[in-house]
């Protein structure tokens, strides 16, 4: 590549990267600085070290509370997520007809905004609302999803699972479409029944699609916000409040913007460290074609 090659390119990748600093790199450096500070956004940020990372882990016992509280939402709702849309993408795979009305149909509700969602869903949760009355038609003695500190974060996750499934179910769909029908016709010759010609050869040829969607969707939900700002706001208590709604809440409400940023950080490195594990594992279940 020419001198002038070079220059044209990197002229048409200015405007990118511009954008990059601006808006990615610059905010990110920004909020690592602000967690040394004690910043109260209407008066000027004065450094304390590591104040902030010290009050977090030893002297706020409600982090271990708000992270609890994430670890389980991640883990039930990853678990969950991926077994919802790989279940529906298998059983849409195997329809003759109407495969794509349905597709179109369960990926609808991720065009919908998380807030205009989050604010139905509160409407089907809230006490004397839509849910109360099925379960008394029913004659199910449930308490209300929203005042029970032990089934809060449940009604967080039945939304959530509303909302992304259908991403990870097209994605497992398209991968499940492209598993060679030569593997599957031998393996049944060969007496292999449904169970057997999913779980040893179409699982095995999709796990690197699996394993995108379940990193994604582990980040994803390390960072859950919406549902919860929108349907709990945290409560009842803090049975679901999370490290997101802790950031915004300690940022926004309580104006102690130094402390959300270490908040901020602390996820950050969750989420690192989560993804490093995930690649990790993927050596024993992930196959790829060589």
């Amino acid at each position: 590549m020419s001198a002038h090659e070079t220059r044209m390119a990197f002229l048409f990748l200015l405007p990118s990267l511009l954008g990059f600093i601006a808006f990615m790199l610059f905010p990110i450096v920004a909020s690592l600085v602000i967690s040394f500070t004690n910043w109260q956004l209407i008066s000027a940020p004065s450094f304390i070290g590591f104040a902030n990372y010290q009050r977090l882990f030893t002297l706020d016992p409600a982090f271990y509370t708000v992270l609890g509280n994430t670890l389980f939402f991640t883990a039930e709702y990853l678990v969950l997520n991926i077994i919802v849309s790989l279940g529906l993408a298998v059983w849409i795979s195997g329809l003759k007809r109407g495969q794509r009305w349905f597709r179109v149909i369960f990926f609808l509700p991720t065009f919908t905004p998380s807030i205009a969602a989050s604010v139905v869903w509160l409407l089907i949760f809230t006490p004397g609302g839509f849910m109360d009355l099925v379960f008394q038609t029913l004659s199910l003695h449930v308490p209300n999803l929203l005042l029970d500190p032990r089934l809060a974060m449940q009604a967080v996750i039945i939304v959530t699972l509303w909302a992304n499934a259908g991403y990870n179910m097209v994605l497992f769909n398209a991968a499940l479409d492209l598993v060679p029908q030569s593997y599957l016709d031998a393996a049944k010759i060969d007496g292999a029944n449904a169970w057997d010609r999913f779980w040893k050869i179409r699982l095995p040829l999709i796990s690197p699609t699996v394993f995108f969607g379940t990193v994604m969707t582990a980040i994803t939900s390390l960072q859950v916000f919406d549902q919860i700002y929108v349907i709990t706001r945290g409560g009842p208590g803090s049975a679901t409040a999370t490290l997101g709604f802790a950031i915004y809440q300690n940022g926004f409400s309580n104006y102690q913007m130094g402390y959300a940023s270490a908040l901020a950080w602390v996820m950050f490195l969750i989420i690192m460290a989560l993804t490093a594990l995930q690649f990790w594992f993927q050596r024993k279940w992930v196959h790829y074609d060589s």
